[in-house]
């Protein structure tokens, strides 16, 4: 069973970037759809992007769409999530998730096997 480690989080300003990455250990990404998910203190842990196994399809939430992109190497066993023009509102702890043998991630936490430990985000003004 694959295990996923997030990383690339950290304390950036109001429009900023960062860029998160999720290596995935112990077995095939290929086989796996992924998708990041984000909690802010307080709150459910949120859709943020998904992407299929074939890193040919990718969904974003609204909040996040035109900022965020999504991508996947499988041939390394990454996943990342680029984010741009980051706002206050983006500050959460992001998890990367991977539902087995899904073609599509889902928008659902409940679509996903495996998680990460988690990556803090903090946007600053």
């Amino acid at each position: 069973q694959v295990q996923l480690v997030e990383s690339g989080g950290g304390l950036v300003q109001a429009g900023g970037s960062l860029r998160l990455s999720c290596a995935a250990s112990g077995g095939t990404a290929s086989s796996y759809a992924m998708g990041w998910f984000r909690q802010a203190p307080g709150k459910e842990r949120d859709f943020v992007a998904a992407i299929s196994r074939s890193g040919l399809n990718k969904v974003y939430a609204d909040s996040v769409k035109g900022r965020f992109t999504i991508s996947r190497d499988d041939g390394m066993n990454w996943v990342y999530l680029q984010m741009n023009s980051l706002k206050l509102e983006d500050t959460a702890v992001y998890y990367c998730a991977a539902g087995y043998d899904r073609y599509m991630g889902s928008r659902s936490p409940y679509g996903y096997d495996i998680w990460g430990q988690g990556t803090q985000v903090t946007v600053s003004s």
